[in-house]
């Protein structure tokens, strides 16, 4: 029988979703379950430099964790994790076997030695140790090995394999695991831990069990239900289960339901994590996963122009986050430019001597049919929509910048004449009817692709002065945002959204004269 351990995560990893808030009962629930499911280690949190809060799975030294451990361990033992640069050692008791037993410890390529430094202050209080190189698929082989070496100088207790941005294959597995075990110190035993952005960890984790080496001693990380920062981790329930079967070991799995069901299921509500394209993609090219959080937090991008986008992350900028180079990228995707001037003058043509009214999707032009039906009932306004076609309203012009939205609103109520941002052409919109992205997203107070200050700012460049709105609500927390459900998006940004629109909006109005409607939260 293989040796081999499991250590669950849930409240160090899984801290990325609730920011480590699990609440000091559910905090001491969810360790005392995983003790009674006989799971060799439960990582309880991170060791940072931090204001110590019980409810969270953060902490300063160990004696703030001995509240929260049970008396009976069991055979269970308890680890932490630390990042170098965000935890003084210095703050570390001297181990005494009360708490923690194990202390892993990550770094980045470019901070090897200063990691594998703080291990040997870690070792020198007692402790055993792990060494968590971040993105070993960074890592070339020959990098894999200089690093092995510099490892077994300073011979942690454990070393793990971490597919840290999920990019992993069965054969990625074989070529890196082959090059630790024949490699490593015999002394150290061999980690793993996988990410779902390509829906394998399981399976991964079952061919890991299927090549290691009978005489090493392995460790293998899972959280419950795979909590973890999105997309999720490999799930404790299924690899407990599979070692019962195919191991013939005998943890408990029943407490680990338990705690799904009492804790981790509410958890998921939060920030749903799991399979998702766009962290696929960012497996796809081993790339740090806040790439494809930006740019999903754009909330205005379809799966393949993701993909368009992070293909073209320069190598250098793969491992580390780079807000200004993606950005660019972004932006650079976006501009497509073209000449708008014909279109913009026939438009102009149309536009003068009449009202303008811009109709938003926000949910108060249902509430509010009966003000907005007088309004052009009385004003005879040429009608613009944004990012959608409403069905109560007649609209002239139905104006898209958001691919998404466009793709969903093609075809409809074709008297409604199209108008696109030239980021569209990438999605292959079929309309004559383009106006630059760069030209209404940019101005010298700064870039917004809020579809409603775009087409305030085309409004703008006509040289209307006295526009209408309804719709334009802003965004809140509970409740409805839109008129059609259908238009929601996971990836809103709330208060901070309203915070940016606002400071358009306030220099807008110093252009030209907004008349609301409907109520809104951008209304002096």
């Amino acid at each position: 029988m293989a040796d081999i351990k499991l250590l669950d995560c849930t409240l160090r990893d899984g801290g990325y979703i609730n920011d480590w808030n699990f609440g000091y009962n559910t905090i001491r629930s969810i360790i005392n379950k995983l003790v009674a499911s006989k799971v060799e280690y439960v990582e309880i949190g991170f060791l940072r430099n931090c204001e110590y809060d019980r409810n969270c799975s953060v902490f300063n030294n160990c004696e703030e964790m001995k509240p929260i451990l049970p008396a009976d361990r069991g055979n269970t033992k308890f680890s932490a994790m630390a990042l170098h640069n965000t935890y003084d050692p210095e703050r570390l008791e001297p181990y005494d076997g009360q708490t923690v037993d194990l202390i892993r410890v990550t770094f980045h390529d470019y901070d090897i030695e200063e990691g594998l430094d703080f291990i040997r202050k870690i070792k020198a209080k007692g402790y055993q140790t792990a060494c968590n190189p971040i993105n070993i698929m960074g890592y070339s082989d020959a990098q894999i090995l200089a690093l092995l070496e510099r490892v077994n100088a300073v011979k942690p207790d454990v070393f793990s394999i971490v597919d840290t941005f999920g990019s992993m294959m069965k054969g990625d597995l074989l070529r890196i695991y082959s090059m630790v075990e024949h490699n490593l110190d015999e002394s150290i035993a061999i980690g793993l831990h996988l990410h779902e952005n390509l829906g394998l960890a399981y399976s991964l984790a079952q061919e890991y069990i299927n090549i290691k080496a009978t005489e090493r001693k392995s460790i293998i990380d899972a959280s419950m239900l795979g909590m973890g920062r999105i997309p999720g981790n490999l799930c404790m329930e299924l690899i407990m289960d599979y070692m019962n079967k195919m191991e013939g070991r005998d943890y408990n799995v029943n407490p680990v339901l338990d705690g799904i069901d009492d804790h981790i299921v509410q958890l998921k509500q939060i920030e749903p994590w799991g399979y998702n394209i766009a962290y696929a993609l960012s497996a796809k090219y081993n790339l740090h996963r806040n790439y494809s959080e930006y740019l999903l937090g754009t909330g205005r991008l379809r799966a393949k122009q993701i993909n368009q986008i992070l293909s073209q992350i320069a190598p250098d900028k793969k491992s580390v986050f780079d807000k200004d180079h993606i950005e660019k990228l972004y932006l650079n995707f976006q501009s497509i430019q073209v000449d708008d001037s014909e279109f913009l003058q026939m438009l102009k043509e149309r536009i003068t001597n009449k009202k303008v009214l811009v109709v938003a999707p926000g949910s108060s032009i249902i509430d509010y049919q009966e003000t907005i039906g007088r309004f052009i009932e009385e004003n005879n306004p040429l009608v613009f929509s944004a990012n959608f076609v409403p069905e109560q309203y007649n609209t002239d012009y139905a104006f898209f910048s958001n691919a998404r939205r466009y793709e969903s609103f093609r075809g409809e109520k074709e008297a409604a004449c199209m108008i696109v941002t030239s980021n569209l052409l990438n999605v292959g919109c079929e309309t004559e009817n383009v106006v630059n992205y760069s030209e209404v997203s940019f101005s010298e107070k700064g870039i917004s692709d809020n579809c409603v200050i775009m087409l305030l700012r085309m409004l703008d460049k006509l040289g209307v002065k006295d526009i209408a709105l309804a719709g334009f609500d802003g965004y809140q927390t509970n409740g409805n945002n839109y008129a059609f459900p259908g238009m929601a998006s996971p990836h809103t940004r709330g208060e901070e959204e309203n915070i940016n629109i606002r400071k358009y909006v306030e220099e807008l109005q110093k252009l030209m004269q907004l008349t609301f409607l409907t109520p809104s939260q951008y209304e002096n």
